[in-house]
């Protein structure tokens, strides 16, 4: 791989396990058909791409309400006790992220998470300081797969599709990475991840230490 190659990572799924579950196993009492049921009908996927996309969880949370009074109080948790979906890092990717940077591949994290809770993140995981560059669905109001987002990201940092490798946990995303001439991987475990990426060069084999790449100069 070229010097100057970047490498995007997702965040959720990839380096950080959120996952809505955390919380509501708690709230359903270990009742999994409850949750399932409640997770697939009411505090949906498709809901919560919405506060993704830029909707205000205030707007989502009403909105919701409205059309389950029942659930009240379990909608309202998906906001007031969100932090209780992060259960920590996924275990070896933080140090696959360190490892590719540390071979001097310039690297970004491209995520669809909401503008309200990405500082909640922030605050609690220091190594989102370690990016070259962060785009946040939020922040823009637009979301993965939207090829408007991967575009975005190539403008807002100088970057080349064919010369960007992208990682996530989505199969979606990744298709529509490579659409757009990424060269795109779906991660489904650290070990696979670390496979990957020395099978491509992004990182040495086993046992053998890579010299640090130079960035081309700007």
């Amino acid at each position: 791989m070229s010097a100057n190659r970047s490498v995007v990572f997702d965040l959720g799924g990839v380096l950080i396990d959120w996952d809505p579950r955390h919380l509501y196993r708690r709230i359903f009492r270990g009742d999994d058909v409850a949750m399932e049921h409640f997770l697939a009908e009411v505090c949906s996927v498709e809901w919560n791409e919405e506060q993704d996309a830029g909707r205000s969880f205030a707007e989502g949370v009403a909105l919701l309400q409205a059309r389950h009074p029942e659930h009240r109080d379990e909608i309202a948790a998906f906001h007031l006790r969100w932090e209780e979906m992060l259960a920590g890092v996924i275990p070896g990717a933080t140090e696959i992220l360190r490892d590719v940077k540390a071979a001097g591949h310039p690297v970004y994290a491209l995520s669809n998470w909401s503008a309200e809770t990405y500082p909640v993140a922030e605050r609690r995981f220091e190594f989102l300081s370690w990016f070259d560059g962060v785009v946040v669905s939020g922040r823009v109001g637009l979301r993965k797969p939207d090829p408007a987002i991967f575009r975005h990201l190539l403008e807002r940092f100088g970057l080349e599709a064919e010369r960007t490798l992208f990682i996530d946990d989505s199969e979606r995303n990744v298709e529509a990475a490579r659409r757009l001439g990424f060269e795109a991987l779906r991660f489904e475990s650290a070990p696979q991840l670390r496979r990957e990426l020395t099978r491509r060069g992004v990182l040495a084999e086993p046992g053998l230490r890579a010299a640090p790449r130079q960035h081309k100069p700007s």
